[in-house]
C-alpha cells in the first residue's frame, strides 16, 4: 500500500483517481465518481479500490456543509462540477462498503497501528452525510 498517511488523498491509489480526474472532459467527471461509488457498492467478492471510493466520498463531501475542503496537492487540480445531491446517499453506502468486511483497505488499515485512526476518519467523513441530532436543550412536553 503506497500511502503515507490516513488522508483520503494521501495514498498513491486516490493521487491517481485525482490525476484521471483532471484527465476526464469536465462534464464527465460526475460520472466518474458516480460509477466509483457504484461499482463499491455493488461488488460482493473482495473490494479492492477502497482508496479511490475514500477519495470521490471526500470530493463530495466537501460540497457539503461541515465537509473539509480537499486541500491536498495530491487532490484534483481541476475545477469539478457541483455534485449532484444524490450521490451524498450514494457515498454513505460506499463508505460502509470500504468498512465492512470483505474490503482491501480496511483490512491494510486493520493491521496497522494506525488503523482505528483511519476508522475514526472515515467515520468523520461519514458524519458529513448523516450527522448526529442536535441534544434538544430542554424538554418540549411533559409526558
Amino acid at each position: 500500500m503506497g500511502t503515507w498517511d490516513i488522508g483520503p488523498f494521501e495514498n498513491d491509489m486516490a493521487a491517481d483517481f485525482a490525476y484521471t480526474l483532471d484527465e476526464t472532459a469536465p462534464e464527465e467527471r460526475e460520472n466518474l465518481v458516480r460509477a466509483t461509488l457504484i461499482r463499491a457498492i455493488r461488488t460482493q467478492d473482495y473490494l479492492d479500490e477502497g482508496e479511490e471510493v475514500v477519495a470521490a466520498v471526500a470530493l463530495i463531501a466537501a460540497q457539503c456543509p461541515g465537509g473539509e475542503p480537499v486541500s491536498t496537492s495530491y487532490g484534483p487540480d481541476e475545477a469539478l462540477p457541483t455534485f449532484a445531491a444524490d450521490l451524498r446517499m450514494l457515498a454513505i453506502d460506499a463508505l460502509d462498503r470500504v468498512l465492512a468486511e470483505k474490503s482491501e483497505l480496511a483490512d491494510l488499515w486493520d493491521e496497522t497501528a494506525d488503523g482505528p485512526k483511519w476508522r475514526q476518519s472515515i467515520r468523520r467523513l461519514r458524519a458529513v452525510f448523516d450527522p448526529e441530532p442536535e441534544p434538544q436543550a430542554e424538554v418540549l412536553f411533559d409526558i
